[in-house]
């Protein structure tokens, strides 16, 4: 589905639109969620919660976003978190340099070429301003953190946090000793980061302020084979696009650390359950991978990446950063803060490794809307929809009254009423043609819609349609509070009904 269909979708139906749009000058990179989109939003990271937090029984944490400048000395951020820029010498445009250069080539260029590396390329390709062809300067390393002020005279330095792990590692030894779990301990946490990105674009793709969902697991390097659950997991499938491979291949669990493909069963079984979620959230296994990054790509503090990336209509979009950090993090902090951040086990000191799980709340968003998007014709009309999972739908069932007169708006809102007592996520409509009515809740993806009619008033029976066939049953309203909750937990199927 091309990219304007989502975007016309997303401004029509209030899903996500630019901050301060009323303003001229509002600066790109920062979106707001609309009623619907924040619905969905709150729906994928509830879910998130459910399978990847509570069910592998994480601790989970809320951190501030505003650090102190001494944690990001420790962690190498703001030596290492910066982005290589040229300036237009005629209209002073600035962009990223090595956005340029793979524009203009097509060619990848890694993270760790030098400045002095993309100046010689940028010359011999002789790559000018796209906006006025004038030329560039030398490139020069911008530091994305964003820079905050505290106190009355401002003489305290902080910054917002350009990622949610560095709380979750500042927290470590709190928790651990807390628990009573020991290692592996996993702990997670969801909310804002900040990067000054220098051309946001491609709407919520790279944004100023990103939502992240993010799980760190602590463990002992040397028993990272030791997973108390792999049996689960040994035989699943990973969509693997390893270094120097042509296409994706699937290895199961067990033959990716067999063969060395992961660094341990640990690894494998993360990314065994990451992967199992984002099948639930509706994409489809042919459409997903986790392509494995060289020396050259990978993030400063990693030993071995997989990005977990899915196919859209833009191309392969990134939601996940898999990293395994080994033990840089809380070394770093301990010589920062002069705190001894080991552990003990089996009479041994040493640092905990972590492997990370790093995923873009809103890319995730943009990605299930862009994976769920249908448009289809039937007859002569043209309907679109949104092929949601019932668990990130907005609305789990609409409630509409066939006609708003002869007593069929009150015997809705009873019906609406009885729903809502059970804690069903219920919408209401009375206004317009009942087809359109059902037009509305299909474009935000609402997978049931109740109609209270003629015969309702007479049998206390109501039709229930489904959003994808827009087929209809006929139920009685007594069994309603039941039918809904054993649709919504998949424990049968609307053509069983």
């Amino acid at each position: 589905m091309p990219r304007e269909e989502l975007q016309n979708l997303a401004l029509r139906r209030q899903l996500f639109y630019p901050t301060a749009e009323i303003y001229a000058n509002a600066p790109a990179g920062f979106w707001e969620f609309g009623p619907i989109g924040v619905r969905i939003r709150n729906n994928i990271i509830a879910f998130w919660r459910k399978e990847l937090v509570e069910r592998e029984r994480l601790l989970e944490i809320h951190g501030s976003v505003i650090l102190p400048r001494a944690v990001f000395e420790a962690s190498g951020h703001l030596k290492s978190f910066n982005d290589p820029i040229v300036q237009c010498k005629k209209c002073h445009a600035l962009f990223r340099a090595d956005k340029l250069i793979e524009e203009k080539t097509g060619m990848h260029v890694p993270e760790s070429m030098s400045i002095e590396e993309i100046d010689k390329l940028i010359a011999k390709h002789n790559i000018k301003c796209p906006k006025c062809r004038g030329a560039l300067s030398n490139v020069r390393l911008f530091n994305m953190m964003m820079r905050v002020l505290i106190g009355a005279t401002q003489n305290q330095e902080c910054f917002l946090r350009p990622e949610t792990c560095q709380n979750i590692f500042l927290d470590f030894l709190r928790l651990y000793k807390a628990s009573r779990q020991g290692l592996p301990l996993g702990i997670a946490q969801a909310g804002s980061s900040f990067r000054n990105e220098i051309a946001p674009k491609q709407t919520l793709l790279r944004e100023r302020e990103l939502g992240q969902m993010e799980i760190e697991i602590f463990f002992n390097p040397d028993k990272i084979n030791d997973v108390e659950h792999f049996d689960e997991v040994a035989d699943y499938k990973l969509m693997l696009q390893r270094l120097n491979r042509e296409g994706i291949e699937e290895i199961s669990c067990e033959q990716a650390v067999k063969q060395n493909i992961v660094s341990g069963k640990l690894i494998a079984y993360w990314l065994a359950r990451l992967q199992q979620f984002y099948e639930k959230c509706g994409i489809a296994k042919q459409k997903m991978r986790f392509r494995e990054l060289d020396a050259e790509e990978r993030a400063f503090y990693a030993k071995e990446t997989w990005d977990f990336e899915v196919l859209t209509d833009l191309g392969w979009i990134e939601l996940v950063a898999c990293n395994y950090r080994t033990d840089y993090d809380l070394k770093g902090h301990s010589l920062g803060s002069k705190k001894d951040l080991s552990v003990k086990e089996d009479n041994k000191a040493f640092i905990p490794h972590v492997f990370e799980l790093s995923a873009g709340i809103d890319r995730t968003f943009y990605v299930v809307l862009d994976q769920a998007i249908r448009k289809e014709k039937r007859g002569k009309e043209e309907r679109l929809y949104l092929d949601l999972p019932v668990q990130l739908a907005p609305y789990l069932v609409a409630v509409f009254p066939l006609v708003s007169k002869d007593g069929l708006p009150e015997k809705a809102h009873e019906v609406f009423t009885l729903l809502e007592d059970y804690e069903f996520f219920c919408i209401y409509d009375e206004k317009g043609s009942i087809g359109r009515r059902y037009a509305r809740v299909d474009e935000i993806g609402v997978p049931y819609a109740i109609t209270i009619d003629y015969d309702t008033m007479k049998d206390d029976t109501v039709t229930i349609r489904e959003r994808n066939t827009m087929k209809q049953k006929r139920v009685a309203i007594e069994s309603l509070p039941e039918l809904l909750w054993k649709l919504s937990v998949g424990k049968l199927s609307f053509q069983n009904i």
